[in-house]
């Protein structure tokens, strides 16, 4: 039997084709409810305060980088989006006179146009987001190599390359308004997936790629980095995938309530929890990874409860 049409995007699959009781079950969670969702190899962590939640959020990336040597080197794969917590990174290195010349660091997505990726000039570049907020900011002998810099590109041969060898400690990222991680986004309701959306275990066989992006997707960057000019956002990118996500050691994703709202921050924690897996959401998938941490900002859940406005 076909599942509902989407409320939103009737040409996608998204969470608002899941079952309404689904639905109504994960908009009653209390903050409380959602602290005891915690299994092993998912874990629920709140934080009280926003200077908390940052350097938590940044020490993740120290902690990981440290293990790194030259003949056993780590990686970190980060998002844009939170990027509060990257000039405190780049401080902390430089307090530390932590060197990391031996550590990776891999970018999750870039904007793609006209089948090339944009350039490290372009306003809404990753990479340029990444480089100024983060890496620039690092004293020059204690930065990595650029070669060892990796930032996805349209031609993704060498950017896949990169994995290989390298230990990626830790995949760090937000939570977008179409329950994404980077822009593995749900998929288009075409062909074969007409009537269900693609199994869980075939999404997972997605590797770093070229992507269409969802309608919500292309309005939250307008939202949060674009002052809502729809029409500055464009509407591909390169991703990491599933493939590579799997290869990393923990997926840590930073919730601090600018990004998702209250109901996607619970759903996509209920559905890991109870290990109900729908490519529609295709941050349930990380369910199947065995050492996922959701990380809270307290204030920033919020309310399911109607409220006009």
């Amino acid at each position: 039997m076909p599942r509902k049409i989407s409320s939103i995007a009737p040409a996608w699959w998204d969470y608002t084709t899941l079952d309404d009781a689904l639905i109504q079950e994960v908009a009653q969670l209390t903050p409380e409810k959602m602290l005891q969702l915690s299994r092993p190899g998912f874990k629920v962590v709140f934080y009280d305060t926003l200077e908390d939640f940052y350097l938590a959020e940044a020490l993740e990336y120290i902690t990981a980088w440290k293990q790194s040597t030259d003949d056993n080197p780590f990686g970190v794969c980060g998002p844009i989006g939170p990027t509060e917590h990257l000039p405190l990174v780049a401080r902390i290195v430089n307090a530390l006179d932590l060197s990391l010349k031996s550590a990776h660091f891999w970018g999750m997505d870039e904007w793609l146009i006209n089948g090339k990726e944009v350039s490290a000039d372009h306003p809404l570049s990753f990479e340029k987001a990444d480089r100024e907020l983060c890496f620039n900011r690092m004293r020059e002998e204690l930065r990595m190599p650029d070669a060892q810099l990796h930032f996805p590109k349209a031609d993704t041969e060498a950017y896949r390359k990169s994995w290989e060898g390298v230990h990626c400690a830790l995949m760090q990222g937000g939570q977008g308004d179409i329950k994404h991680w980077a822009f593995n986004d749900p998929p288009r309701r075409e062909g074969k997936y007409q009537d269900n959306p693609p199994p869980p275990e075939e999404y997972r066989k997605l590797a770093t790629r070229v992507v269409d992006l969802h309608p919500i997707t292309i309005a939250q960057n307008a939202r949060t980095s674009g002052g809502g000019n729809i029409t500055l956002v464009p509407t591909q990118a390169i991703t990491v995938g599933p493939v590579e996500t799997w290869k990393a050691e923990k997926v840590s994703i930073w919730h601090a309530g600018l990004h998702d709202n209250p109901f996607g921050q619970r759903l996509t924690t209920y559905m890991i929890s109870q290990n109900i897996q729908d490519t529609s959401v295709p941050m349930s998938l990380l369910a199947d990874h065995p050492n996922v941490q959701f990380n809270f900002y307290r204030k920033g859940i919020g309310s399911c409860a109607v409220e006009m406005h």
